[in-house]
């Protein structure tokens, strides 16, 4: 049985509708921006605005959050592990930059991402639903 990561994951979208994957240093595939909650992180909207803040830059605009659900794929980056991911819809203040593990970004259209190496989760759970 594969060991869960929880995480928490944003969906960030373009005027044009696209989409925002971010690749961390050393993966080969994007996946969306977010991650796991720190001890500290009251809950799921402040660990979405601590990445956010860390990996791109950005600020999280609170009344922007929407919860839209729960998915779980196999780790991109983890073997033995599943991720099991609560995704939220976010608007953000700031251009996003690839900073800390954050090596680069993309925008991809949900309906045709084309080849961009996109992790399970993404790929099957997320941007197939958009």
């Amino acid at each position: 049985m594969p060991k869960p990561i929880r995480i928490v994951v944003a969906v960030i979208r373009d005027e044009t509708g696209r989409v925002l994957l971010v690749r961390k240093r050393g993966a080969t595939v994007f996946q969306q921006p977010g991650g796991k909650r720190d001890p500290g992180d009251a809950d799921d909207v402040a660990t979405l605005a601590r990445e956010l803040r860390e990996e791109l830059g950005v600020a999280l605009v609170a009344d922007s959050v929407r919860h839209l659900w729960r998915a779980s794929a196999p780790a991109a980056n983890e073997p033995g592990y599943v991720v099991e991911g609560e995704v939220y819809a976010v608007a953000v203040r700031g251009a996003p930059a690839a900073c800390a593990e954050i090596e680069a970004l993309c925008w991809v259209d949900p309906a045709d991402p084309g080849a961009v190496p996109i992790a399970r989760l993404s790929r099957e759970h997320i941007l197939s639903r958009l």
